[in-house]
């Protein structure tokens, strides 16, 4: 089973992420998601555990636990939906703001 946890801290990196779930059970893999262009971890990753049980342990006892000062979301890991749309790193699905050049303001 896969188990997402949120709001790492930055700091976690894949080993110190196997390290704080291996506790409850052998892990076949865990990873930080990090930004593709600064390699910087984006603040949550994915644990795949060998057993179900130990997965559902590890999501009872994690989430909402203080890991450097920051609370874990920790839950089932759902399967992207390709139908959904993209979030755009801005926030905003419309894009920047439009500038015209055209009409200069004198003050």
């Amino acid at each position: 089973m896969k188990v997402y946890v949120g709001n790492l801290p930055f700091s976690v990196d894949d080993a110190k992420l196997k390290e704080l779930f291996s506790a409850y059970g052998e892990t076949e893999e865990a990873t930080v998601i990090k930004d593709k262009f600064s390699g910087r971890s984006k603040g949550f990753g994915f644990v795949t555990f060998k057993e179900d049980e130990s997965a559902k342990k590890a999501i009872a006892e994690m989430n909402d636990k203080e890991v450097e000062g920051r609370n874990l979301k920790v839950n089932e890991a759902k399967p992207m939906d390709p139908d959904r749309p993209r979030r755009d790193s801005r926030g905003d699905s419309r894009g920047p703001p439009r500038r015209d050049f055209n009409s200069r303001r004198r003050f």
